[in-house]
């Protein structure tokens, strides 16, 4: 089994920053690519960054300049540094990651940390 366990969520005002994290643990033989989504209320879930193992990065459009993803290969951890913060940005912020392990390649979703972005 897998476990993938998002932290750093919370209330910030329009302007503030926040860092998530996301830590996985398990059986794990390697993690490929590994991103931050999310889903506000009444929308889809879409994507907001992602990494693969090979180190580029990948932002959607609305949160270029403003959000950075890094990753710790050594603590199979991703974080997602959100500057600017937008109330736009309110939303759950899930983990995803790629994962190679005893039963195959597959991917791994968190539960959600929420952001709210308010004043």
């Amino acid at each position: 089994q897998v476990q993938l366990v998002e932290s750093g969520g919370g209330l910030v005002q329009p302007g503030g920053s926040l860092t998530l994290s996301c830590a996985a643990s398990g059986s794990i033989f390697s993690i490929n690519a590994m991103g931050w989504y999310r889903q506000a209320p009444g929308k889809e879930r879409e994507l907001v960054a992602t990494m693969p193992s090979s180190g580029s990065t990948n932002y959607a459009d609305s949160v270029k300049g403003r959000f950075t993803i890094s990753r710790d290969n050594a603590k199979n951890t991703v974080y997602l540094q959100m500057n600017s913060l937008k109330p736009e940005d309110t939303a759950v912020y899930y983990c995803n990651a790629d994962i190679s392990n005893l039963f195959g390649n597959q991917a791994y979703w968190g539960k959600g940390t929420l952001v709210t972005v308010s004043s």
